[in-house]
């Protein structure tokens, strides 16, 4: 039988990625609730596939025996509210990062998993959509580098002040610069070190540039440091890409051994080289470049079969939620410091 999902939340343009990756997967969409709050969003949702149906009942989709999955990039911090309303429908649940801004929805999500025994899905994209990353990751636990060291992570993005919704400038909704772009950091880090938590050594959040945005708080500028009993990440992340950037981030990630190093350079290569996902591996015998691109990461198939055969193989419950933990001690470390 062929797993059917729906979208409602259409505020955030991730939700072209979602869409596409699950249709990948083999998954059909069943339709769509249209309600926005980014018109920008949802004409550009209609341009990409244009086949999709859109359905003004919402809670028709809900109710909807034939939908296995619900996938929202709705306003961040409603997302929480309509996971749990799905699942105690009877839906599994994809969410765009980040998938929990409060504490309180942290314990109310996690209450309604254990509850109905549904699947509630984070997509932290900055790994679950980067063949480099699933690279990195296979190279360091086959010993590449010898035995992990510490990682650093910069994740740059663009301000696009002119397309972004009101809410984008509120942490409240949109959850501060660490729960929001810092989570894909986090999960990297675990990911990648095989464990489900970290201490938080140092967590910080700056507002640099107020004159850049139409509110004077906005959180243009995030870092963190973890530990684990693996290694140890540096974690930065910040609003200022230029315009002149051929890509949205020029996203780095430098993963250090006891006898070698990988760097990953994401999005572009800005020594020259086409595309995104570039890896180089550097040990005591060679240094070799690694072209990634194309190359197949899975997770949103392992997510397709998780549905299907109930099992967590494209992520585990238990580390969507320490990300989501994590992310959320650290904005409470930071603010705390000031």
């Amino acid at each position: 039988m062929t797993q059917r999902f729906a979208l409602i939340g259409l505020d955030h343009r991730h939700v072209y990625e979602l869409t596409q990756h699950l249709i990948d997967a083999g998954m059909e969409c069943a339709g769509y609730w249209p309600q926005t709050t980014n018109a920008l969003v949802l004409e550009g949702f209609r341009k990409r596939f244009p086949h999709l149906v859109a359905v003004a009942e919402r809670e028709r989709l809900l109710d909807d025996p034939s939908i296995q999955v619900i996938v929202t990039a709705a306003i961040p911090n409603e997302r929480a509210a309509l996971a749990i309303e799905a699942m105690r429908r009877g839906k599994d649940v994809m969410c765009d990062k980040p998938g929990i801004t409060t504490r309180a929805d942290l314990a109310a999500v996690q209450a309604a998993v254990a509850e109905t025994g549904r699947i509630f899905s984070v997509v932290f994209g900055e790994r679950f959509q980067s063949p480099a990353s699933a690279m990195a990751r296979d190279l360091v636990r086959q010993g590449a580098i010898g035995r992990l060291v510490c990682t650093a992570t910069m994740a740059p993005h663009r301000l696009n002040r002119a397309t972004r919704p009101d809410w984008f400038w509120n942490a409240r909704q949109n959850g501060s610069i660490l729960v929001d772009i810092g989570c894909h950091q986090i999960d990297q880090f675990l990911n990648i070190t095989g464990r489900e938590d970290a201490e938080i050594v140092h967590a910080a959040i700056r507002t640099v540039a107020p004159e850049r945005t139409p509110v004077a708080d906005f959180q243009d500028w995030g870092e963190m440091i973890l530990r684990n009993d693996v290694a140890t990440a540096t974690m930065q992340t910040h609003w200022f890409t230029p315009d002149g950037l051929a890509d949205w981030g020029d996203g780095r990630a430098f993963i250090t051994g006891t006898e070698g190093f990988i760097e990953l350079r994401k999005n572009l290569d800005l020594a020259g080289r086409a595309g995104g996902q570039h890896l180089f591996l550097i040990t005591n015998e060679k240094t070799e470049y690694i072209p990634c691109e194309g190359r197949a990461v899975g997770i949103f198939q392992a997510f397709a079969n998780d549905v299907r055969d109930r099992t967590e193989t494209a992520m585990t419950q238990s580390h969507c939620f320490a990300v989501c933990r994590l992310a959320l001690e650290a904005e409470e470390r930071a603010l705390v410091r000031g």
